[in-house]
């Protein structure tokens, strides 16, 4: 079943766990992506993801190229957005990578985090799994390798994985509610 990659404009078989995984793989066989690459990749203005930088919200490109770890913090701000203020989302980023500026102090990669997300999120779409009643089974399922660099890292990638989970699944309900209230306008 194919499903939009969140964050991004590309469609993804959701059926198959590793597709995420060889789709940023195959993207960075070359080197890094250019501004406009992130920009077609992500749908975001070139602006936005350059303010975003110019914020502290991610490291600068290195030779104006981004790594895979900067486009998928650029994926994660980008799927919550329109749900999460920016401060809040720098705030739970911060809260499990430190310095956002900085890669040195994370306690977890972006590119790593980013597919826990994918996992958790598709998961729940695959089991047709009613609420968030298996959301923190979920969770904890995905980090079952995740190797914490210092005590507690885990219970934080856990509680910043939770938000980010219900952040999106909320952001999915608010557009599906949107579509519904166009219908009574037809």
């Amino acid at each position: 079943m194919l499903k939009t990659l969140p964050g991004a404009t590309v469609e993804v078989d959701i059926s198959n766990p590793q597709a995420v995984d060889d789709i940023l793989s195959s993207l960075f066989l070359t080197g890094g992506l250019m501004l406009s690459q992130v920009s077609q990749f992500t749908g975001l203005e070139p602006h936005t993801i350059q303010n975003w930088v110019k914020r502290g919200f991610l490291p600068p490109p290195q030779n104006k190229r981004y790594d895979r770890s900067q486009l998928c913090r650029i994926l994660i701000i980008h799927m919550l957005k329109d749900t999460l203020a920016l401060p809040t989302i720098c705030r739970l980023l911060s809260y499990i990578n430190g310095q956002l500026d900085k890669n040195s102090d994370d306690s977890i990669d972006d590119s790593q985090l980013y597919l826990y997300i994918i996992q958790v999120v598709f998961s729940l779409e695959n089991d047709k799994l009613e609420g968030l009643s298996h959301l923190e089974e979920r969770c904890r399922q995905v980090l079952e390798g995740y190797r914490e660099p210092f005590a507690g890292a885990r219970d934080r990638v856990l509680l910043v994985l939770r938000i980010i989970v219900t952040a999106h699944l909320a952001s999915r309900l608010t557009q599906q509610a949107n579509l519904l209230i166009g219908r009574m306008e037809d």
